[in-house]
């Protein structure tokens, strides 16, 4: 009985207090000294955390399979992984993290990042991807891993006077695509000093 009260609590979205944006908590700085764990989470309960805490993307529609990580009794952080959204990538070997958040809680996201792509190689996928804007540092996406492999130009967004459609906080921003893969699964990518975070630093 005390297993599955623990399980429960591990695996339960902590609650927002009313009124608090969640854009500041997801920069707000969460001290946590506490040995961190990869736990497993639903669909469900990766979405309610997302739509609590993400700061520009809405939860995904679908995925392959998704994973939490968490600081004694609380869940910090999720990530989803699913198809490539790009067809041409979409190859039956790769995966895309298609979302990331965390509470703040330092190392999270890198953790998340590097349970993925180790889930992914155990079910047989060779390579896996996700993308930052432009401007961001990929810190987390470094110490896991992943290297930058493209430079995507902004989306114009999907709505037109024939089909409306609406339009996200991702559009008209360029994007870097990211990527780490096993020998099988390498590809071309940019030499360090295209990178576009060359300039940036490496801060963590």
């Amino acid at each position: 009985m005390r297993t599955s009260q623990h399980l429960s609590a591990v695996l339960s979205v902590p609650r927002q207090d009313p009124g608090v944006d969640p854009a500041v908590l997801i920069d707000r700085p969460v001290n946590v000294t506490n040995h961190l764990t990869i736990v497993p989470i639903t669909f469900r309960q990766a979405c309610a955390f997302i739509a609590a805490h993400h700061r520009h993307h809405r939860p995904p529609r679908g995925m392959k399979f998704a994973l939490g990580v968490a600081a004694q009794d609380e869940l910090v952080g999720v990530a989803t992984v699913g198809r490539p959204v790009a067809r041409h990538l979409d190859n039956g070997r790769t995966v895309e993290v298609t979302r990331t958040c965390t509470n703040g809680v330092r190392n999270a996201n890198s953790m998340l990042y590097g349970a993925a792509w180790r889930a992914a190689r155990a079910m047989g996928y060779h390579r896996l991807i996700t993308y930052t804007q432009v401007g961001e540092s990929g810190a987390s996406l470094r110490a896991a891993g992943l290297r930058p492999a493209a430079v995507l130009r902004a989306r114009p967004g999907w709505d037109a006077p024939s089909r409306p459609r609406a339009t996200y906080n991702v559009d008209h921003i360029e994007r870097i695509r990211w990527e780490v893969a096993t020998s099988a699964g390498q590809s071309a990518r940019l030499p360090p000093s295209q990178h576009p975070t060359a300039s940036w630093g490496r801060a963590a």
